[in-house]
């Protein structure tokens, strides 16, 4: 059994292991299997399966509990949403992913909840909008629009009031921010983006130390079928090994772009918080180890001026997803299912590990040529 009190980023190479045997594998293998031999703890296929075991224990050891893995992100969120009682109110952020807005919506259209909105780089107006809700829902920094939410004084107050608390952990990561050692219940991934890392995986994880909550997450995914399939679940695990080395490259590189960015004349407001002057930098460096991956900006001009840059890239793709390889960028209101209030013109920036400078290059042609 491998020591948790290793780092994290020897933890994510060293756990998810088969045992040492002379001739065994060094990777558990993709077991293709729906059917297993009575008298175990699998029973069937869609209970569990090695390949996801393996997964399964190298991010419960990043983040510091037990992990159930999902078919995609939006599968976990879907689980743990499932889990709100009837008619229960979710406290969430304003700007928040917008599959998770997109989700709560249909809930609240259905009478099956309802949602409180709040900035959630507010730690009194969420502690206001706490009395009697069924669950907080918080992200930080927020998928598109970069807030950092004061995690430890919001989960405190959730605990306070007696109100469990979920944090989506897909922008920071584990090896940049830990929401359960900082008192959540629940801490949730998209592991599509920088876990699994390479672009060719949809795969989802909900973390928790708690058992009930983790008993009712296995139950929701077991009767709902939202299952990994094994190779993808194996997919996942061979990027996760490289999680710590393209943390380190990428979020380096995602600081320089964004000072390089803040100093072009075609874009304003730039958002990130490892930059001194980011409304969210102070808190950012109190809680997280690093500042991600993600930048936010907005293109000067109208929505055509927007879609052109995006088009004009050449080596940075344009495209929806965040945490691969390659550096990838979209204009985020192109979703009609994104909030309303995010700007127009706002580019969301997830960077990857290239040449600093080519992505430079890159950038600086397109915006040039929007002027």
């Amino acid at each position: 059994m491998i020591s948790p009190d290793l780092s994290p980023e020897t933890l994510v190479v060293a756990a998810g292991r088969p045992e040492k045997a002379p001739d065994a594998p060094l990777n558990v293998p993709v077991v293709l299997s729906s059917t297993f031999h009575a008298g175990g703890p699998i029973a069937y296929g869609r209970s569990s399966n090695p390949s996801w075991e393996a997964f399964e224990e190298v991010v419960g050891a990043l983040e510091g509990g037990r992990a159930i893995s999902f078919a995609s992100g939006m599968g976990a969120i879907s689980a743990v949403l499932d889990l709100v009682p009837l008619g229960g109110a979710v406290v969430v952020p304003n700007h928040s992913y917008s599959g998770t807005a997109a989700r709560l919506r249909d809930l609240e259209a259905a009478g099956r909840a309802t949602t409180r909105l709040v900035p959630v780089d507010d730690a009194g107006a969420i502690a206001a909008a706490l009395d009697g809700a069924a669950l907080l829902w918080l992200e930080s920094p927020t998928n598109p629009a970069m807030e950092v939410c004061d995690l430890p004084a919001a989960i405190a107050a959730a605990r306070a009031a007696g109100v469990p608390t979920v944090c989506d952990n897909t922008f920071a990561g584990p090896l940049v921010q830990r929401p359960l050692q900082l008192g959540a219940d629940l801490v949730l991934h998209s592991a599509t983006k920088s876990l699994a890392g390479h672009s060719d995986v949809l795969m989802g994880v909900v973390v928790t130390t708690d058992d009930d909550w983790h008993a009712r997450l296995l139950r929701v995914r077991t009767l709902v079928g939202a299952i990994p399939g094994p190779f993808e679940a194996w997919l996942a695990l061979r990027g996760l090994r490289t999680l710590a080395l393209r943390v380190r490259r990428s979020q380096a590189t995602a600081l320089e772009l964004a000072t390089r960015l803040q100093g072009h004349p075609a874009v304003r407001n730039v958002r990130y918080p490892g930059l001194p002057t980011d409304p969210g930098h102070a808190v950012a460096a109190r809680q997280m180890d690093g500042f991600g991956a993600i930048v936010a900006f907005e293109i000067v001009g109208d929505v055509e001026t927007a879609e052109r840059f995006c088009d004009a890239t050449r080596l940075i793709v344009h495209a929806t997803s965040l945490g691969g390889v390659e550096t990838l960028l979209e204009r985020r209101r192109r979703w009609v299912e994104e909030r309303p209030d995010i700007p127009e013109t706002l580019i969301r920036l997830s960077v990857g590990i290239e040449d600093v400078d080519d992505l430079w290059a890159d950038l600086e042609q397109a915006l040039d040529s929007i002027r």
